[in-house]
């Protein structure tokens, strides 16, 4: 029964990927548990590429719609998914996402979409939902053995973050430590290490944005 139910879901999220390239879109699928700063991430992004990226975002959440309205404050429209207690986002759930997130656009386009989905490191890493791309975040509070302790999410990540390094005097956090036990899993897996409060790093994650859009390099963030 479980192979049926990630069968049928690989089904429907192929037809989510049809639905992303059809609003002309690459989509990115952010996991990680939850306070690792994925929706301030998200904020200082868009901050970054706004103006020359047209953005959406869906939000998966167990309740409330507190990132999506975060999210639209910054001007990018913003569909929020609710599980009512589920652990992730399935490629249904993300299905209604798009086509409420189509419904924003009054026919136009879209070059990037985020799927924040909900905050936890296992049942997320499961589900493909369609994206293009894959990030795992770990906040430097979290520590550093991740993901030796949640091995699929990096297994299945194109990239891995370590966010919040601002905080790194105050944690007992070893990058290379969490560098290395990444690597042994997904040796292709590229890492960045920012903060989204003094930029440090920040260039080369709208660096990796570019590439993935084909944009002509910012000469920095600003």
């Amino acid at each position: 029964m479980h192979r049926d139910l990630l069968a049928a879901n690989d089904v429907l999220a192929g037809k989510n990927r049809e639905i992303i390239e059809g609003m002309g879109a690459i989509a990115l699928n952010l996991i990680s548990a939850p306070g690792s700063g994925k929706t301030t991430l998200l904020e200082k992004t868009i901050e970054c590429l706004a103006d020359r990226v047209h953005i959406g975002v869906i939000e998966g959440d167990i309740e409330t719609a507190r990132d999506a309205e975060r999210i639209r404050a910054k001007g990018v429209p913003a569909v929020q998914l609710t599980t009512g207690g589920a652990c992730h986002l399935d490629a249904s759930l993300v299905n209604k996402g798009l086509h409420a997130l189509a419904d924003k656009l009054n026919g136009g386009d879209l070059d990037l979409i985020f799927i924040e989905n909900v905050g936890n490191l296992v049942c997320p890493a499961t589900f493909y939902l369609g994206e293009h791309k894959r990030a795992v975040l770990v906040s430097v509070p979290e520590g550093p053995d991740k993901p030796a302790k949640y091995p699929r999410a990096f297994m299945g990540a194109d990239l891995f973050l370590i966010t919040k390094t601002d905080l790194l005097p105050y944690f007992d956090f070893l990058v290379d430590e969490a560098r290395s036990e990444a690597l042994k899993l997904n040796p292709e897996l590229e890492i960045i290490s920012l903060s989204s409060v003094n930029n440090d790093g920040f260039d080369q994650w709208i660096t990796f944005l570019e590439g993935l859009l084909n944009l002509t390099p910012l000469a920095q963030t600003p």
